[in-house]
């Protein structure tokens, strides 16, 4: 009999995470604040079962996991009104793969190993391409054996799989991937904008940096997107001004200067208060264009 668990969160990450679950031959009770992408699912396999309170799917499966936009959405989900707390007992795991505090992914760990429940901080890094592809990276927090019995879920929508540490390492790994993740999105932004504006053809510019020193994985997934002004949103701006903002809150509380993540994090800023908060953080190119009074054209 296939494995039931839980899911809170189908948004752009959690539902292809869901597709993948069900192709690895779990069975899912899901919730969501909206409606829409829950009855997708469930119109797409006989395998969901739709849940209308986080309290409903903790009363049907032992294993939940949630992918929710911040700490106060996880805080709301595991202590609020028909939360999940009061479901949770010997034998619940809860797999937290939002990306929040630290702090926040202790609290949800302690007030569970209080009920003789536990919680993994699972965060994710791969965007929505990874999600689909169900090639995340995936850093986690807990114990071993709550690590052990999880490994197969993760193993449905990740291929870089590491257990760090103790409740809350998960969530300061994943801090750390958000700060070089937005300070590449920068430098590659700044290059981009500075080697078009010199006249040189930016899909050279992608072509020549991807096999030498300077590849990274945001100028081979995102540079051809960034130079054609493509920014559907695969990770919000808003999530990654979130992010950061956590990656400076731990750097402060560890007494570690972070000036470069502080400098990248006014030019997220900047994004959302000039409206384009909503877009994917690869429009943070858009930004440099400004700074340049530039925009870059591709050669038909």
């Amino acid at each position: 009999m296939a494995e039931r668990i839980g899911l809170i969160g189908v948004g752009i990450m959690g539902k292809p995470m869901a597709r993948n679950l069900l192709k690895a031959g779990y069975e899912l009770v899901v919730h969501n604040r909206s409606r829409g992408a829950v009855d997708e699912l469930a119109a797409e396999s006989s395998a969901v079962t739709v849940a209308n309170s986080p309290r409903e799917v903790g009363e049907q499966v032992k294993t939940i996991i949630t992918m929710l936009p911040d700490s106060p959405d996880v805080q709301a989900v595991v202590f609020g009104e028909n939360g999940l707390l009061d479901t949770m007992n010997e034998g619940s795991l809860l797999i937290d793969m939002s990306t929040i505090a630290p702090a926040t992914a202790i609290e949800v760990s302690e007030a569970l190993t209080a009920r003789g429940a536990s919680a993994l901080d699972a965060p994710v890094s791969g965007g929505d391409k990874g999600a689909i592809a169900g090639t995340l990276s995936i850093m986690v927090g807990g114990s071993e054996a709550d690590f052990q019995r999880a490994l197969p879920i993760f193993q449905a929508v990740g291929k870089t799989i590491v257990h760090i540490g103790e409740a809350g390492a998960g969530q300061i790994v994943k801090a750390c991937n958000q700060v070089v993740v937005a300070l590449n999105f920068a430098a590659v932004s700044e290059a981009l904008v500075l080697g078009a504006k010199a006249g040189v053809d930016p899909n050279k510019i992608i072509e020549v940096l991807n096999g030498g020193l300077a590849a990274s994985r945001v100028l081979e997934m995102r540079g051809p997107t960034m130079i054609q002004h493509q920014f559907t949103p695969g990770f919000r701006v808003n999530l990654h001004r979130k992010d950061l903002g956590i990656a400076l809150a731990t750097g402060h509380d560890n007494a570690v200067p972070l000036p470069v993540t502080a400098l990248v994090s006014q030019f997220f800023d900047t994004l959302a208060a000039t409206g384009r908060g909503d877009l994917d953080h690869s429009s943070l190119i858009s930004l440099f264009e400004d700074f340049a009074n530039f925009k870059i054209e591709t050669p038909a």
